[in-house]
């Protein structure tokens, strides 16, 4: 039976959809040539992991300077992993349409990823209001 986290990190439209991404590329990775996998295939399905894991680490820091940190690194991520999705292009491993969803997908994560930084840096500056800087 599935266990259910009804307010972690797991409830966040932002990880699903970055859940959803990774896989797409792991299902894509895996299809390259035997002598990739320790090169392309290892590194897009690595940066294409390391996006959610920094959503899920940077959920579950205590401020919201560390919170909007991870973010902004899983930002990075996912363009590492649009980056190396373009060296699989260049190597003529996917095609120039496979890439395009890929980039459709990276936009709306970006729209949903820089609306989640937008309300973390909110309740960061409400906090200093209040007078409560570490939080």
């Amino acid at each position: 039976m599935q266990e259910s986290n009804q307010f972690g990190f797991e409830t966040l439209a932002l990880w699903k959809k970055v859940r959803e991404f990774k896989n797409e590329v792991s299902k894509e990775a895996r299809k390259l040539p035997p002598e990739e996998k320790f090169r392309l295939t290892d590194q897009l399905i690595r940066s294409s992991r390391s996006i959610n894991a920094l959503i899920s680490e940077g959920h579950g820091r205590f401020t919201y300077p560390d919170q909007i940190h991870y973010c902004v690194q899983a930002r990075g991520s996912l363009t590492e992993t649009i980056n190396h999705l373009i060296d699989s292009l260049d190597e003529g491993y996917i095609s120039q349409e496979k890439l395009n969803q890929f980039r459709l997908k990276r936009k709306e994560i970006e729209r949903l990823l820089n609306g989640y930084l937008i309300f973390l840096r909110k309740k960061r500056d409400e906090q200093k209001k209040k007078g409560n800087s570490d939080l």
